[in-house]
């Protein structure tokens, strides 16, 4: 609830803040091209289109405002975060307003150009940065006075999560719940201790539990991952004390001198502002994709019409992000009822899979309608291939780490399918999993770009099978 609530004082306060900039830079504008203060002019009411820009100028703003990241965790800003952030984004600002929109002044000089630049520069700073500073002081005086704290359990009774435990005494934002004892109940001990593991609902509903923390002894995989894999039902923030291959591979991050490195499942590894540009370019272009497939898509329906019969569409259930199902979409490429109730892997040579099915897989347009799952926020353009329950629970048999790939969205494409193309084995799924591992611990709009060029490779060649 705080941070909704907090996330909606930045997105009001910087458009507030855009509202201001914008009436002080129209002020600057009239004084120092017309010399003048006031002319005919009805209160803080200036010329230049102001009416126009006024409305426009804050929601541009907000939309910069929201590329940076800022808004994503606003519970986390510092005072250095926010000043960067900030910086960042009136840089961006300043100059679309000048060299996309191109003011409309009479430009004697170019240098009255530059200087009007740095003046909407330094407002944008000066004036949003207040305004921001003010909210990372509210956020530090209610943690401090403990009105506000992020009520953090351990699982783990050893001298790890001890360890953990004593390092939580002095953070600013997490307050320090209790034990959770990753078996049975122990007869004796002076720790306090909420509770099994085996009662973990009710023990994050009891005591408001935000976060936890595996903090165990020398895990296995499996004993790790499959605390981790029932964690994700629940709407909280998972990090595990990180094992040696974790610091070898780079997925332990220390976030201050004082605090052991931890490994956080629910983050993702891409910085705030990535993961926002990266939710705008899933927009941007699956709506541009749907406009443009509106004529192919009716000849595909038409198609799958004539070759059998049955729906158009096919609709399956998958697990999405944090373990979430959702019901992906496609075009039916197989006969009807293909799989009577009874999950199956298919291939190249699948007898159920129809004429026109062959052809839409051989080039991957079955898969178009999952830009509609895109547009809902449930898959990403880039991302690994979203799989049935029923076959995850035969993955984690032999690679229970599988798990790890909930703390990112699922999506059309992604390293994985690159490689291993159709995964008609669930050897091949494990593979094809060890591969979009290798690609979430390396995420960027760059390595998204290029596996979206390799995709397009694949569709081209016909080499979707």
């Amino acid at each position: 609830m705080e941070k909704t609530l907090l996330r909606y004082r930045y997105i009001v306060s910087d458009f507030v803040a855009a509202f201001l900039v914008w009436v002080a830079f129209m002020y600057f504008r009239q004084i120092v091209n017309d010399n003048i203060l006031f002319e005919n002019v009805r209160i803080f009411i200036p010329k230049y289109n102001f009416i126009s820009s006024i409305v426009v100028y804050p929601f541009v703003c907000l939309f910069v405002h929201w590329l940076s990241g800022i808004y994503l965790h606003p519970m986390a800003q510092t005072g250095v975060s926010v000043f960067l952030a900030t910086v960042a984004s009136s840089v961006v600002i300043s100059f679309v307003i000048f060299f996309a929109l191109m003011l409309d002044d009479v430009v004697v000089t170019y240098e009255y150009y530059y200087y009007s630049l740095l003046v909407l520069l330094g407002l944008n700073i000066v004036i949003i940065l207040i305004f921001r500073l003010f909210i990372v002081s509210y956020v530090k005086r209610n943690f401090k006075t403990k009105k506000w704290a992020i009520d953090t359990a351990i699982i783990g009774l050893g001298e790890n999560a001890r360890k953990i435990s004593r390092e939580l005494a002095f953070s600013t934002t997490d307050e320090f719940a209790g034990f959770i004892s990753p078996n049975g109940m122990p007869k004796h001990s002076k720790e306090k201790i909420l509770g099994s593991f085996h009662e973990i609902g009710s023990l994050i509903d009891n005591y408001q539990i935000k976060k936890i923390i595996i903090a165990l002894d020398s895990p296995d995989d499996y004993t790790l991952f499959s605390i981790i894999n029932k964690l994700f039902n629940f709407n909280i923030e998972i990090s595990f004390t990180p094992r040696i291959n974790e610091i070898i591979t780079g997925s332990a991050k220390m976030n201050s001198p004082k605090f052991s490195p931890l490994v956080s499942v629910t983050h993702s590894s891409m910085s705030d502002w990535q993961v926002c540009v990266k939710r705008f370019c899933d927009i941007l272009f699956s709506i541009i994709a749907l406009i443009i497939c509106t004529l192919p898509m009716i000849a595909i329906a038409i198609a799958i019409k004539k070759d059998s019969s049955g729906s158009v569409f096919f609709r399956q259930e998958r697990i999405g992000r944090y373990g979430v199902p959702f019901k992906m979409l496609k075009f039916r490429t197989m006969r009807n009822n293909a799989e009577n109730g009874l999950p199956q892997l298919s291939n190249a040579r699948d007898e159920r899979i129809t004429k026109i099915g062959y052809f839409l897989r051989k080039y991957r347009l079955d898969e178009i309608p999952q830009f509609i799952n895109i547009l809902r926020g449930e898959m990403s353009l880039v991302g690994p291939r979203p799989e049935r329950a029923f076959f995850i629970k035969k993955i984690t048999e032999d690679a229970p780490y599988y798990c790890l790939l909930y703390r990112i969205q699922p999506g059309l494409t992604s390293w994985g399918p690159i490689r291993i193309g159709y995964s008609d084995t669930i050897e091949k799924m494990i593979e094809r999993l060890n591969y979009d591992i290798i690609y979430m611990d390396n995420m960027s709009l760059f390595v998204d770009m290029k596996i979206l060029i390799y995709t397009f490779e694949i569709i081209f060649k016909g080499k979707g099978v």
